[in-house]
């Protein structure tokens, strides 16, 4: 509908990753103002999971208590609900994601299993899991980050990190390519700044000039529309760096 954010004619199922604060916590609440979407929202914090969901005014975020890092078998629950809910998922959003500020050489084994699987196997593992469901107009969308972005500018401390986050780049151009006869669109948006806990972490002392809720505007509506201009895309979504 013109002059409408979001495309409201029809219901569309939504998943979305690290949504129990930040920048996913505000996407899943955008996404439910439109009260005929059912946000399944996907964190390991529970309690933080239930207050997001009685936030929503519509009551359509179902909370998902949820460590995506532990592999297929803990997925199958949340593939089950989906089927229950029509058997589609029109948008996945990959938004968790974890950071260790350190140099490259003082990164444990703990350290780098940590970061591959939150910021990128686990990504890959979901979208696998949950491809059955999707179809014809479904949209994938990757959070990167402006330090996995090719050619950006890099931060001392951060290699594992942007390492990590520019290989879901990487694969989002895969999938692209893979799925393209099905009609499902996989993109990969790459935040700069953004006033969270984990730029604090990265960069402490600065002040980002995009808020949480600012980005989440921008990827709610890219994640029901962007879609139809893009794919296979790895998009800078950036006003500054740090």
């Amino acid at each position: 509908m013109e002059g409408q954010l979001y495309n409201t004619d029809n219901k569309m199922n939504i998943v979305i990753t690290g949504a129990s604060s930040g920048i996913g916590r505000e996407v899943a609440l955008k996404l439910s103002d439109d009260s005929q979407n059912m946000i399944f929202a996907i964190a390991r914090g529970e309690k933080s999971l239930l207050s997001l969901s009685e936030a929503a005014r519509h009551r359509n975020i179902i909370a998902v208590p949820l460590d995506i890092t532990s592999g297929r078998s803990e997925l199958s629950g949340l593939k089950k609900r989906l089927e229950d809910e029509g058997g589609r998922l029109d948008i996945l959003v990959n938004n968790a994601g974890h950071l260790v500020n350190k140099p490259f050489e003082d990164h444990s084994d703990a350290d780098i299993s940590s970061l591959v699987a939150v910021n990128f196997t686990s990504s890959a593992i979901l979208i696998a899991e949950l491809l059955p469901l999707m179809g014809r107009g479904s949209h994938v969308v990757n959070i990167g980050s402006m330090g996995g972005f090719q050619g950006s500018m890099k931060f001392p401390g951060l290699a594992w990190y942007s390492a990590s986050k520019g290989a879901l780049a990487v694969l989002t151009e895969c999938l692209a390519a893979e799925y393209a006869d099905r009609g499902i669109s996989f993109n990969c948006l790459c935040p700069g700044a953004v006033q969270t806990e984990m730029f604090q972490k990265a960069f402490p002392g600065f002040t980002a000039p995009v808020s949480p809720s600012e980005m989440a505007s921008f990827i709610a509506d890219f994640a029901v529309n962007g879609n139809r201009f893009f794919n296979g895309k790895i998009l800078p979504v950036a006003v500054s760096v740090p």
